[in-house]
């Protein structure tokens, strides 16, 4: 059995979703109790769990023979970032804990794209070693800081460290007017029949759909060996605005977006990951390109709240 912690969430459902399409028993956690999506019924178990409380977490063991974990539970930041820090090491920590005490295989966990931030190199791959640089955001921060921690508190346990450097990942479920993406909000917006602000046409960025993002890190927990700690994991290609405006429109009747002439400022690419090692690992290529998935998550929202 597979547990999932923030099993529910966005990255989670379809990570869940896609260990389940693979033949694995998958136990999902979250922090309240929250409905379950259509695309999971019938197929995980879940447990209504705070990943802090250590004993509640640790009592899984009993209950469940549990032999991977993907810890993907997280939080927002408040203004100030130490209670931040603090609810998601804790909980980082107890399920590392949870690792050891039960002899797991695998513990993969959700970094993110935002730790090669200062590295000039396009795309970003993960031999690049990490720089000290200013961080964009406390998520950022807390990510970065997780890897080293992961790696250091499984050592010479016999439990694989799997850093998942995920890339700007959106979908089914994620909140529809996410200041993390604007796909969601544009979408809802221009389904109303609402105008939206223009864009920079050379604009873009690593666009991940949540479901190629989900079924990527099932890949790699069900994989028969894996050589590294750190995967990319993301779309591997790098899309613009321009390319995002004519799926909306296509996507959308009566949807337009204004595009305004290059980019927003300088004139380097904006960044994307490199999913080479990814690819030779598990075989992962996605099956959404941009145009792909605005028409499944439109189709989707039709349906669903987010």
């Amino acid at each position: 059995m597979i547990l999932v912690t923030g099993g529910l969430g966005m990255i989670g459902a379809h990570t869940a979703a896609a260990l389940a399409d693979r033949g694995e028993e998958v136990i999902v956690t979250s922090h309240r109790p929250t409905p379950l999506p259509s695309f999971l019924a019938g197929r995980v178990t879940v447990e209504t769990l705070d990943v802090t409380d250590r004993e509640a977490f640790l009592a899984l063991g009993d209950r469940y023979d549990i032999r991977d974990i993907v810890h993907l539970a997280g939080s927002i930041p408040e203004a100030d970032p130490v209670d931040f820090f603090r609810r998601d090491l804790s909980g980082l920590l107890t399920a590392l804990e949870a690792a050891r005490a039960w002899h797991v295989s695998r513990f993969a966990v959700a970094s993110s794209i935002g730790v090669y931030t200062g590295r000039p190199e396009i795309p970003w791959r993960e031999e690049l070693d990490l720089p000290l640089a200013d961080l964009p955001h406390a998520i950022v921060a807390l990510k970065k800081a997780v890897e080293p921690l992961t790696t250091f508190t499984l050592a010479g346990t016999g439990v694989h460290p799997v850093l998942l450097r995920i890339g700007s990942t959106w979908g089914p479920l994620m909140d529809p007017e996410s200041p993390f993406n604007i796909i969601p909000p544009y979408v809802g917006a221009l389904g109303r029949g609402e105008g939206v602000p223009p864009l920079y046409a050379d604009d873009g960025g690593d666009f991940g759909y949540a479901p190629d993002t989900g079924r990527a890190i099932a890949l790699l927990m069900t994989a028969g060996t894996l050589s590294h700690t750190a995967y990319n994991v993301s779309s591997g290609h790098r899309y613009t605005h321009r390319e995002l405006a004519d799926a909306l429109a296509a996507a959308i009747p009566g949807a337009h977006v204004d595009l305004l002439d290059g980019r927003s400022g300088g004139s380097s690419d904006d960044p994307y990951l490199d999913i080479s090692r990814l690819t030779a690992a598990t075989g992962f290529a996605p099956e959404f390109d941009v145009g792909g998935a605005v028409v499944d998550y439109v189709a989707w929202r039709a349906a669903n709240p987010r």
